[in-house]
């Protein structure tokens, strides 16, 4: 593990906005948890250009909270708009960060069966040994109701391999 992040972590308020996407904090928290890794990892953007660096992001429930409003308005009749078609997909953030800090890897959203870490850690040990890339951003978000979203993201690898 080269380096990890949570978000919140003390002192966090709410994850700022991402342009592009709204409504949820979804979108917002991944980018903020995944930054702060990235960061701490890799430095200032972009990524180091020797390292494909791939993303595996992780939720059970996806984007919950736009999911529901979505289902609230078509419930009530109203019209969706454009940009939940773009954001209710995970891979659009991850295609989002990707492109922010030039990571060249591939980019894989899943719903874990098991454990969402080790089910995420399997993923990204796939890519890595199959050559698909030399490290992978790993970042497990969960949505609840009642509570404010939550993620953390770890960096698995050890840079390009020879």
């Amino acid at each position: 593990m080269r380096a990890w992040a949570r978000w919140p972590e003390v002192g966090d308020g709410e994850a700022p906005g991402v342009p592009g996407f709204v409504h949820s904090g979804f979108a917002p928290t991944v980018v903020a948890v995944a930054e702060r890794c990235l960061r701490r990892g890799y430095g200032a953007a972009p990524a180091p250009s020797g390292v494909r660096t791939g993303i595996v992001l992780v939720s059970a429930s996806g984007d919950l909270a736009s999911a529901e409003h979505v289902r609230a308005t078509v419930e009530t009749g109203g019209r969706v708009g454009p940009l939940f078609f773009f954001q209710s997909v995970p891979n659009s953030v991850a295609g989002h960060i990707a492109a922010r800090w030039g990571l060249r890897g591939p980019v894989v959203c899943l719903s874990p069966t098991g454990d969402p870490y080790a089910d995420g850690a399997a993923e990204a040990d796939l890519l890595r040994y199959d050559g698909d890339a030399d490290e992978v951003l790993l970042i497990l978000i969960e949505q609840a109701p009642d509570t404010p979203t939550e993620a953390v993201a770890v960096l698995l690898g050890e840079g390009a391999q020879p």
